[in-house]
């Protein structure tokens, strides 16, 4: 069973057309093909989820708690 669509027609300018036919045959699709993946991504693009905020600390210890200032840690770590 074919699935529906709908004809249309677009405009692409020489210089792009050139460049879409160029990366369709390089992938080894059709102009097609690679016109309606643009589309799918335009579309879908909207609708990522967000990524979610990190929360720190992301592992909380259940061993002692080391209090120690910024200059203790440059008196014991050697950096470059």
């Amino acid at each position: 069973m074919k699935q529906d669509s709908v004809r249309t027609t677009v405009d692409i300018p020489a210089p792009l057309y050139r460049k879409l036919r160029e990366q369709a045959a390089a992938r080894g699709h059709s102009i097609r093909e690679l016109v309606l993946a643009g589309v799918r991504s335009v579309l879908l693009q909207g609708q990522r989820p967000r990524p979610k905020r990190v929360r720190f600390p992301l592992m909380v210890s259940e061993g002692p708690k080391v209090e120690l200032t910024n200059e203790q840690i440059y008196e014991r770590v050697e950096f470059p």
